[in-house]
């Protein structure tokens, strides 16, 4: 029955999408919106679970797709798996060198927190880190070595992510989704929620950080929680998830709303960083790791692909020298592949560029002099030791 009903689904999306490719030439709009009924649909009714470690690639669970409400709006899903690493064990993922493992895509800004998170606190040679194909294709993200900066998973030899899902949680049926912090040892996903692991990366492994420095380095320090938490909850849904508010909308109403919240919210981060060199302060924290990972794909992919093209960053000049000398911090340039980037978004999302013609610009120079030392009071804030044990779901109730 499961095969059939299967048969059944995806002859009716082959059916739609041929529709759709002859509708793409005419006015009508109607049957394009059948075929994105029809594939969230599709996406949905196939996503039976399987025990095996066999994956078939047309069991594919709802993606971003499924993630639409009925008028329009994309509404993000929460992320499944919340365990944490601490560093004496006691929630049972006790921090080791070598134990974690971290799935990421180059082109997702909430993977690439983590790489940045790993790179800022020298953990590179105590968490290891696969990259999957920047192409989210049929049966999700996949692992190949044919692609430049693609890895295959040296774990299980995996094909999809979605296997390492299901040797997880046989029963899993959520999205599939980057990055995910598994564990080597239990052979379980720890965790798959950006802003819970960033916070394990800022203080769990401290005992294995590079150098003291990056031991030192606190990314949530106890007296600015407060002030990094309120910028958190403005930031990720006018910001963050703003630009895929306005890109995956369905309605001409879902999209105004949105892309007038992305620049209201890019305003008044304007007036902020004219006056202060960071976020909460003169002292880089999380929460402009948080913000960097949508700056630097905001003119390279979301003017364009998902039209949020009022103004660029390169047009605030607070904005783009801030971007520029975060960019520069030593590190964070490695963990940016804006050939991941930009093939991603444009190759992946054919129901925005159905031909999956990937754009030839824009040429930026993030290397440009910044010149922001000059802004706020010119010294850093001396901040206190990386030692405490924040819970890293504070604060961190859904995907952020």
């Amino acid at each position: 029955m499961r095969v059939l009903l299967r048969a059944v689904f995806q002859a009716s999306f082959k059916y739609n999408r041929h529709i759709w490719k002859r509708s793409f030439h005419s006015d009508s709009t109607d049957d394009f919106g059948l075929l994105c009924q029809n594939e969230a649909f599709l996406k949905q009714a196939t996503s039976v679970t399987m025990s095996s470690d066999k994956v078939d690639p047309t069991n594919i669970v709802g993606s971003w797709s499924t993630s639409v409400s009925k008028s329009g709006e994309y509404v993000r899903k929460q992320s499944t798996f919340r365990e944490h690493v601490t560093a004496d064990g006691s929630s049972g993922f006790k921090a080791e060198k070598g134990r974690y493992h971290l799935y990421v895509s180059y082109a997702c800004p909430w993977a690439h927190r983590t790489l940045i998170s790993r790179k800022l606190k020298g953990l590179e040679d105590v968490i290891s880190f696969t990259v999957v194909d920047w192409l989210l294709g049929d049966g999700g993200w996949n692992f190949t070595d044919k692609k430049p900066g693609c890895t295959l998973d040296p774990i299980h030899g995996a094909k999809f992510l979605r296997e390492i899902y299901l040797k997880a949680n046989p029963d899993y049926s959520g999205n599939i989704t980057v990055p995910v912090l598994y564990d080597k040892t239990k052979g379980t996903i720890v965790n798959n929620e950006s802003s819970e692991i960033i916070r394990m990366f800022n203080t769990a492994f401290n005992e294995f950080c590079a150098t003291e420095e990056q031991k030192k380095l606190h990314l949530y320090p106890e007296e600015l929680r407060d002030k990094i938490d309120e910028v958190n909850d403005w930031v990720y849904p006018n910001i963050n998830n703003g630009v895929y508010r306005a890109g995956f909308a369905r309605s001409q109403e879902a999209y105004d709303k949105a892309v007038k919240d992305v620049f209201e919210h890019l305003d008044k981060l304007e007036g902020i960083l004219e006056k202060s060199r960071y976020l909460t302060g003169n002292c880089l924290t999380e929460a402009d790791v948080r913000l960097f990972t949508t700056l630097i794909r905001f003119d390279p992919v979301y003017v364009g692909h998902f039209k949020c093209n009022k103004k660029r960053i390169v047009d605030y000049p607070n904005i783009w020298a801030y971007v520029r000398e975060i960019y520069q911090t030593s590190g964070v340039a490695e963990t940016v592949n804006q050939e991941h980037i930009q093939k991603h978004y444009q190759q992946s999302h054919v129901q925005i560029n159905p031909f999956a013609i990937v754009a030839i610009g824009p040429k930026i120079n993030y290397d440009e002099p910044h010149g922001r030392e000059k802004v706020g009071c010119g010294k850093a804030q001396k901040r206190k030791p990386s030692t405490d044990t924040v819970s890293p779901s504070r604060k961190s109730p859904r995907k952020k």
